[in-house]
C-alpha cells in the first residue's frame, strides 16, 4: 500500500538494554523512560489502563502515552511473571509487536503509533516494555457497555461499527489472538455520529471511525483462515460473557451483523 509517511526507525544500545523508537517521535531516548517512577518524580505519571500487563497514562515531550510492560499471563505467569526466553532480538514480543503495529498504522488501519520498545536482556532471557501514543477520547468497548450511558439505538450503532472494525483488521489478513472487550476502543462522539447507508448501516470509514484496536502482542498478519477469525470471534464473545452474561447474545449478534456487512463490501 502507498501514500503513507514512513517512520524513521532508530536502535540504540546502553548497557543491557535495547530499544527501538521512532525518530520522528523521540529524538533522543534513554532507559528510564521506561520505568513508571521516572515519570512519576517528574510528575508526569497520569493513570494507568486495566489488563493483564502492568500498564500507565504518561506525559511526554510528544504528547500522552501508554507504557506497557510484558507480563506473562496462565500458569507459567505465576512463577515466571515477566522474563521470556532469549531466541534474538527480531523474534521478541516487544520488537515484533512494535513493527507489527507500525506496518497496520502505516498503511492507515486504526491502531495507536507506536513510539518506542525496550528490551532488557539478562542471560537466556530478557524482560520487555511498549511505548505507544495514547488514543484521545478513547474507552474500551467494556466500559461503554457496562457505563450503559448509550440509548439503544446509539448502543446498537456502535456494534455493528466494531464488527465492521473487526472484519476490515480480518480481510488484512490480522489474527489479533487476544481479541476482547478492553483491546477495543472507541470515541462514543464520533461512533454515535456515523452516517448511515440507504439500508440503513452504518457507513464505515477507516480513517475516521472512532474506533480502534489495540494489543496486538503475539498476533500475526498474514493469510488469515476461517478457522482463526472463528477463534478470535469467540474469543471476544467469551470475553463479552464475562462483562454481562444476559446481554452479551444481543452485544454479539449486532456485531456480527456489521462483521457480515464489512465482508460484504469493499474497505474504504
Amino acid at each position: 500500500m502507498t501514500g503513507f509517511q514512513q517512520r524513521e526507525f532508530k536502535q540504540k544500545r546502553l548497557g543491557q538494554s535495547c530499544i527501538l523508537y521512532d525518530a520522528q517521535v523521540f529524538p533522543q531516548i534513554t532507559p528510564a523512560w521506561f520505568d513508571p517512577h521516572y515519570w512519576a518524580e517528574q510528575g508526569q505519571l497520569v493513570g494507568g489502563a486495566p489488563g493483564r500487563g502492568t500498564s500507565c497514562f504518561i506525559h511526554t515531550p510528544a504528547g500522552e502515552g501508554v507504557l506497557r510492560h510484558y507480563h506473562r499471563g496462565g500458569l507459567v505467569g505465576r512463577w515466571i511473571q515477566d522474563r521470556y526466553i532469549w531466541t534474538g532480538l527480531h523474534s521478541t514480543r516487544a520488537w515484533q509487536e512494535f513493527h507489527l503495529t507500525a506496518q497496520l498504522e502505516q498503511e492507515g488501519f486504526p491502531v495507536p503509533r507506536p513510539w518506542a520498545a525496550q528490551l532488557v536482556r539478562q542471560g537466556l532471557t530478557y524482560r520487555a516494555d511498549l511505548l505507544t501514543q495514547r488514543l484521545p477520547h478513547a474507552l474500551p468497548l467494556a466500559d461503554y457497555l457496562l457505563q450503559a450511558s448509550a440509548a439503544p439505538d446509539q448502543q446498537a450503532l456502535c456494534l455493528i461499527q466494531v464488527g465492521q472494525l473487526i472484519a476490515d483488521f480480518h480481510q488484512r489478513g490480522l489474527n489479533h489472538v487476544d481479541l476482547n472487550p478492553r483491546n477495543l476502543l472507541l470515541d462514543p462522539e464520533r461512533v454515535h455520529a456515523a452516517q448511515l447507508a440507504t439500508d440503513g448501516q452504518p457507513i464505515y470509514q477507516r480513517a475516521n471511525s472512532g474506533l480502534w484496536l489495540i494489543d496486538l502482542d503475539r498476533c500475526q498478519l498474514g493469510r488469515l483462515t476461517p478457522a482463526q477469525a472463528k477463534s478470535n470471534l469467540q474469543r471476544l464473545l467469551r470475553g463479552l460473557i464475562k462483562l454481562d452474561a444476559i446481554q452479551a447474545p444481543d452485544w454479539f449478534a449486532q456485531i456480527e451483523a456489521g462483521y457480515r456487512h464489512r465482508l460484504a463490501h469493499k474497505a474504504t
